[in-house]
């Protein structure tokens, strides 16, 4: 099935970046394709080499991407709060290794058991950072654009997908809607079972009206034209390599310092 794309892109088809967001605008497959090359490794080996390479590869292309500086250390913040858990956790049921640290309930934490909780949440950042900066430099009408045009998507899926994604921001909006109302009403404010309820009822309102309107006016109709072309240029091609030389020298690095350990 051929698909119809324009040849030229309307000067309002392109969302703004800033100039120094080389990444936005590069193919966005090849920033997706490129994101999961970086975690090849990582989810491979449980090593601090691993993961150091590839989460100082990432830092070093932050200045390259849309996503802030602020942004990304809020994020990582979060991140890491939510990672103690985890390091945690494995330093509990990980295996002993090293004088007791600390006896909680039967389960021992030991140096050994420590260090493996911190290659966790080490690894943890090493997964989510790339896609951070990377990911976060894609611009979701485009990737939509490209799935369609160069993966042959489903036109009907990729849409109601973009439609879904470009919706889901409202729903933070919603909820504060609804708890000022029931607030106002004296009926109490957010954390409500009805208020939780209340909001499905208005997405699934919402998604209704934005399925008929898109049948409506075509989308998901066969034979239909794209507006933004998708093309690849060698900077995309050079994306990819460099995603690929960082993830073989993160590999080399753990060889050398023999730290390299298979997961299975």
């Amino acid at each position: 099935m051929s698909v119809m794309v324009a040849r030229s892109i309307p000067t309002d088809a392109l969302p703004a970046v800033p100039r120094r967001a080389w990444l936005a605008r590069q193919d966005p497959l090849a920033v997706l394709f490129g994101a999961l090359v970086l975690n090849v490794p990582v989810v491979l080996s449980l090593d601090p080499v691993t993961a150091g390479v590839v989460l100082a590869a990432s830092l070093v292309a932050l200045p390259f991407s849309a996503v802030s500086g602020r942004r990304l250390l809020l994020f990582t913040l979060a991140l890491v709060l939510g990672g103690l858990v985890a390091v945690w956790g494995t330093a509990l049921v990980a295996p002993d290794s090293g004088p007791v640290l600390l006896n909680f309930i039967g389960l021992t934490v030991t140096p050994g058991s420590l260090y493996s909780g911190a290659l966790v949440g080490l690894r943890s950042l090493a997964v989510a950072v790339p896609a951070v900066v990377l990911l976060g430099s894609v611009d979701a009408t485009r990737l939509a654009d490209a799935l369609a045009v160069r993966l042959r998507l489903p036109e009907r899926f990729v849409l109601g997908a973009l439609g879904a994604l470009r919706l889901g921001g409202l729903l933070t909006e919603e909820w504060r809607v609804l708890a000022g109302a029931r607030r106002a009403r004296g009926i109490g404010g957010g954390g409500s079972f009805s208020l939780v309820f209340a909001l499905l009822v208005q997405a699934i309102r919402r998604g209704t009206r934005l399925a008929v309107t898109m049948d409506a006016k075509g989308f998901g109709a066969p034979g239909r034209s794209w507006a933004r072309p998708v093309r690849t240029g060698a900077a995309d091609v050079a994306l990819l390599l460099g995603c690929v030389l960082v993830a073989g020298l993160a590999v080399a690095a753990a060889l050398a310092a023999g730290t390299w350990s298979l997961v299975w």
